[in-house]
């Protein structure tokens, strides 16, 4: 059955990978800060506007909203006393208030749907302390206990909340970390599985996570991260 699809990051990344997975046989809703020129190479319609900073009032929603998926990031990764204010506001701003915004603006359209599913992403490093990732990792754990706060408010409304938890993936904003094989062939060999993510991962994940094959399935951090949060070889 056809689906309403909302995807937040859409333009590059995990977020046009999931695009990729989902928007043939669905209404898919893409929604970028910036012009994407893979979307436009798909021919996906997107709107284009910064969640967490515009006013959403010229958004168009679909009246009713089968899956809402939330994954704009971002890679900060400092010092700790090197880290500014500034830098841990913006974190949050975009990977919490803009998902708190959206969701609200969001809320009647997904309660109209008698079964939907929202999908935020966090990080490995949530849960794993990793060093120079606390403005990231601060407000990825936010996300984390936002999700399981609405899976338990919304659970009589039949929204589904689940969080995406990856590792180092396969993305331009990753570019940096990923820049020669030598880098590569080191972030590979940190996880137990020896290979890292790819937005393919997430995407095949995040189509799972809003099938009706998931309706079980809520308030859950599900780590997509070859193994590297929970298994020491």
């Amino acid at each position: 059955m056809m689906k309403n699809i909302v995807v937040i990051g859409a333009g590059k990344g995990i977020g046009l990978s999931i695009c990729k997975a989902v928007y043939e046989n669905n209404h898919l809703v893409a929604i970028t800060k910036s012009e994407s020129e893979e979307l436009n190479t798909l021919g996906i319609a997107y709107q284009q506007i910064q969640i967490g900073k515009d006013d959403l009032s010229s958004l168009n929603l679909p009246e009713t909203i089968d899956a809402l998926v939330y994954c704009p990031g971002s890679i900060n990764l400092k010092p700790f006393n090197r880290l500014t204010e500034s830098d841990f506001m913006n974190d949050y701003q975009q990977n919490v208030i803009g998902a708190v915004h959206i969701i609200q603006k969001a809320l009647p359209a997904l309660k109209k749907s008698g079964n939907a599913s929202v999908v935020l992403f966090s990080t490995v490093a949530a849960k794993l302390g990793m060093p120079f990732h606390a403005s990231i990792a601060a407000s990825k754990a936010a996300v984390e206990g936002l999700c399981k706060s609405l899976a338990a408010e919304y659970a009589a409304s039949n929204i589904r909340f689940n969080v995406i938890a990856p590792s180092l993936t396969d993305t331009k904003l990753a570019g940096a970390l990923l820049s020669s094989d030598e880098k590569r062939d080191a972030a590979a060999k940190r996880h137990p599985l020896n290979k890292i993510g790819h937005p393919d991962h997430m995407a095949q994940l995040v189509k799972f996570l809003i099938s009706d094959d998931a309706a079980f399935i809520t308030g859950q951090v599900i780590g997509a991260d070859g193994g590297l949060g929970s298994v020491r070889l």
